[in-house]
């Protein structure tokens, strides 16, 4: 763009009070928000208000990339696939548990998604975080967990736990041997922790398709496919037009993953 960028971390309620600023921003493309997937379509049917409309008061600029969701267990338990999980539950309804790191996060609305269904009952646990709900599922305090690729690979690695399924779409790069959800048998399941990036509402259109095309080009570049990869994260380049279709789908999608699941927040 040949303009200086300064970051501005603005952390708080998964992301949501980023972009309750961003409403306050002035609308020319010179503010603009890296929002995940838990602040723009889950945030805003979780909480009783987050200050914005994700559909309303921002303009889509660009869809930056996936970080796709791996189902692990604890080695100990007898469970190697998605099936001996479902068994596994059904048979000790009483002894499973799966922790998320809080409460309305995709590591706990994904496992909802995933037991409504299975048809199984397995206890959630929130923790304050990835870290503490991993290290009480390596000491078996816990024993099964849904969290990305950059959380859990280390410990698949190590032999700390044991990895059953992607919970997204297709398999993923850093485990091509490892089935989906969706081959082992529950279609429809597609989870990622994804990233896009939004501007306020009446931005100029130009501005808006100038970033767009910015965005792209740097997520297709060889160095940011090469640093995504370090990361777990998967390039999932779109413009404007398609991140709008894609983000209109997706609250849709998580407004009913909510609402099943029945996730409080205090």
């Amino acid at each position: 763009l040949g303009e200086t960028v300064i970051v501005d971390n603005r952390p708080g309620q998964g992301g949501s009070m980023a972009l309750a600023a961003l409403t306050a921003a002035p609308p020319d493309g010179h503010t603009m928000v890296l929002a995940p997937l838990a602040s723009l379509v889950v945030n805003p049917h979780l909480y009783a208000s987050v200050g914005y409309d994700s559909l309303k008061d921002f303009a889509p600029v660009a869809l930056i990339g996936d970080l796709p969701m791996l189902l692990v267990v604890n080695p100990s338990l007898p469970i190697h696939n998605v099936a001996e999980l479902v068994a596994y539950a059904k048979a000790n309804p009483d002894r499973l548990s799966h922790p998320s790191s809080g409460n309305g996060t995709l590591s706990h609305l994904g496992m909802e998604l995933f037991k409504h269904q299975a048809g199984i009952t397995i206890l959630h646990v929130p923790y304050r975080g990835s870290p503490p709900a991993m290290n009480d599922l390596i000491a078996g305090r816990v024993g099964v967990a849904m969290d990305t690729v950059t959380v859990t690979e280390p410990f698949i690695r190590a032999g700390k736990m044991r990895l059953i399924a992607s919970a997204y779409g297709k398999r993923v790069p850093a485990f091509p041997d490892t089935p989906t959800l969706a081959e082992q048998g529950f279609p429809g399941i597609d989870l990622a922790a994804w990233l896009g990036i939004v501007v306020p509402a009446a931005t100029p259109k130009e501005r808006v398709e100038k970033l767009g095309a910015a965005f792209n080009r740097i997520v297709e570049t060889p160095e940011i496919s090469e640093k995504f990869a370090q990361f777990g994260t998967i390039p999932h380049p779109l413009g404007p037009a398609a991140f709008a279709a894609y983000l209109a789908r997706e609250d849709v999608r998580w407004s009913e993953v909510v609402k099943t699941s029945h996730a409080t927040v205090d």
